[in-house]
């Protein structure tokens, strides 16, 4: 398994994304237009693709929040290769991309009713905070912080 640095435009990562929104439009219901639009693949310029041999098998992503925030967005393995440890892989590997990029700490928003993600974010040392930005008031919501330093 190899994990590349790449941005948004990268058709691997696009494909992904593609089977990602697909499962969770099914989990989010009619709340998806909402979730949508705040997962678009625009300036993504700090992704990771992971790749088994040759094949895209996962993803995951991060943009700037705001100057010290960088918030971890797109995460996804593919079914067959999720229970290996692939999404904490490239969890770590964002989280010092983004520690090289000058950011105090990380946070994210995950559904609520995912609890695979919520216990990876859990077992990588994040922490459960009030729901900020567009998340502030979605009930499904479940927003997590990590510093950078406890990486």
């Amino acid at each position: 398994m190899t994990l590349t640095k790449t941005d948004s435009t990268n058709a691997d990562f696009q494909e992904l994304v593609t089977h990602l929104d697909h499962y969770l439009k099914e989990i989010n219901g009619k709340h998806d237009a909402f979730f949508s639009k705040h997962n678009t693949l625009d300036a993504l310029s700090h992704v990771i693709v992971a790749y088994s041999d040759g094949k895209p098998i996962g993803c995951g992503a991060f943009k700037p929040f705001s100057e010290k925030e960088a918030e971890i967005k797109r995460m996804f393995v593919l079914e067959e290769f999720r229970g290996q440890g692939l999404g904490r892989k490239i969890l770590k590997s964002l989280e010092y991309w983004a520690e090289e990029c000058n950011f105090d700490f990380c946070i994210l928003e995950t559904n609520g009713e995912i609890p695979n993600a919520i216990k990876l974010y859990q077992k990588a040392g994040y922490s459960s905070i009030q729901n900020y930005g567009p998340y502030k008031d979605v009930e499904s919501s479940m927003c997590m912080k990590k510093w950078v330093s406890e990486i």
